[in-house]
């Protein structure tokens, strides 16, 4: 699977790392886990722990970068990112334009390699997938 590349985003003093799922290799250098819903918004549990983390992490360490994934790095990992940049001030369309234009940087360099083309696309007309 292709999978974006890591996004390092940076605004005053914090740095953060928006990717994908870690693998086993890196799992290790994943502090805490927080699973919410894919399209939907975080709890207040995980929004109050997460700030809690970047209030603690930025203080003890300043200059560390602190990585947040998802599955591909695209929808709940920018999500967090986003309240960290509004909880220091910016308007949320801001926080998601400055984060959006890095990841649509990626996406405009991304070159198809035409791996879901179908040769007869009608003979799967009636089925369905559900992930």
């Amino acid at each position: 699977m292709n999978r974006p590349a890591p996004v390092e985003i940076t605004y005053k003093n914090m740095r953060f790392l928006i990717t994908h799922n870690p693998t086993n290799a890196t799992l290790n250098k994943f502090i805490e886990d927080w699973p919410f819903d894919d399209g939907a918004p975080p709890s207040n549990q995980i929004v109050d722990d997460w700030l809690n983390l970047l209030k603690l992490k930025f203080r003890e360490e300043p200059g560390c970068c602190v990585a947040v994934h998802c599955v591909a790095g695209l929808g709940r990992a920018p999500v967090l990112v986003a309240l960290a940049l509004i909880e220091c001030g910016m308007k949320y369309e801001d926080a998601v334009q400055f984060i959006r234009h890095k990841q649509l940087f990626y996406l405009e360099k991304y070159r198809p390699k035409m791996r879901l083309r179908f040769k007869d696309s009608n003979s799967h007309r009636n089925n369905c997938c559900i992930q």
